[in-house]
């Protein structure tokens, strides 16, 4: 009996260790995933912040004359580059070379969070709806290729071996999210209540302020949506994390930046802060709008395009909301951060309704002098 008991135990006890073993790898492969798609981002922002030369800083100077046009070229270089942080740390860096006001500055960032919405498109449209390894293969071996040659023909190829990797990124997470392969306790999280809510959008935040890559915590999200892992409306909190996580790159700038470029950076930790707030409290009815818009589309049968239309639908109505406030949040940016140079440079006696007396106003002039 003990014989046949312990010959029992044997295959129970290769079973367990073969349970172990795999989850072991599917974690390591999750990690690697990840770090993949960082990886791939990093190099196609890179590469293609390089390709570009003084192009982004034309743009930036001269496309942003008023808010409006700051917001196209916010939408436009983030689409290019596919990171809101590169362009939203760029846009402070020339608020501090005192080449943007602070106006412009609040149009690009508005911009360069819609703009941001497109690293979610291409993971849901392409990441999803394609075999990634015949996309992205060819992609990394033409990259280096590329790198090889050198001069700025060097740059497009980091760029196009990061797309490439990214999608092998997306791939490998794809896999390590195969209900078969990695087992997660999710089971209560099957409906969204109010506390489940808020910690998945904690999670988004601090996911996005670890990788500071807010396109690498939305792939994470659009997969394991797509793998049927957590629902659209537990995923739609991770974004609406995510826009908010965003902001550390923002802050972490505003450290030795000067007053406007502070300025700036806590314009946008406000407005990504209401926007989280409003999408939060409005949840219910946006995801009621994505569902409508996904069927008129035709994808309400994939969880990750809803998910991306969410993206884009809370990040168009912040920016549509916000485009007539941005005056009125430059002067209240104003207040803030003041320098001594600032208090001493602002006149004393002069003011708009002095000047409606000329006399008065020659008078005041004189006090400035």
């Amino acid at each position: 009996a003990g014989a046949a008991k312990t010959s029992a135990s044997g295959p129970s006890r290769n079973k367990n260790l073969g349970r172990v073993a795999m989850t072991i790898m599917s974690v390591l492969s999750f990690a690697g995933g990840i770090g993949l798609f960082l990886l791939g981002m990093r190099l196609m922002t890179d590469g293609l912040k390089l390709a570009a030369g003084n192009a982004l800083r034309d743009i930036l100077a001269h496309w942003t004359a008023t808010p409006l046009r700051g917001i196209v070229a916010g939408v436009l270089i983030t689409t290019a580059v596919q990171s809101s942080s590169a362009v939203s740390c760029a846009t402070l860096g020339f608020v501090n070379a005192g080449r943007l006001t602070l106006n412009q500055a609040i149009g690009v960032i508005l911009g360069s969070s819609l703009g941001s919405t497109s690293t979610s498109w291409l993971v849901a449209l392409v990441g999803f709806k394609l075999e990634l390894r015949l996309l992205a293969l060819p992609a990394v071996a033409l990259g280096t290729a590329l790198r090889l040659s050198g001069g700025r023909r060097a740059a497009f190829g980091d760029a196009l071996t990061g797309f490439g990797v990214f999608f092998i990124g997306i791939d490998v997470l794809k896999g390590s999210f195969d209900a078969s392969s990695l087992k997660l306790p999710l089971e209560q999280f099957e409906t969204a209540g109010i506390a489940e809510v808020l910690l998945f959008t904690l999670i988004g935040i601090v996911l996005t302020a670890l990788m500071q890559s807010s396109g690498a915590s939305l792939a994470l999200t659009l997969t394991a949506v797509a793998g049927g892992l957590i629902p659209v409306s537990l995923g739609a909190a991770v974004v609406i994390g995510a826009n908010v996580g965003t902001t550390s790159t923002s802050i972490i700038a505003m450290i030795d930046a000067t007053a406007d470029a502070r300025r700036a950076a806590l314009g946008y930790v406000l407005f990504k802060l209401g926007l989280a707030l409003v999408s939060l409290l409005a949840l219910t009815p946006l995801l009621w709008v994505v569902e409508q818009i996904g069927g008129w589309l035709g994808l309400s049968d994939s969880p990750a395009v809803l998910l991306a239309i969410f993206h884009s639908l809370i990040n168009l109505l912040g920016v549509i909301s916000m485009r007539p406030l941005i005056e009125p949040l430059a002067r209240f940016l104003q207040g803030r951060f003041r320098t001594q140079d600032e208090d001493e440079s602002r006149p004393r006696h002069l003011d708009r309704n002095v000047a409606d007396t000329p006399a008065m106003a020659l008078d005041a002039i004189k006090l400035e002098l």
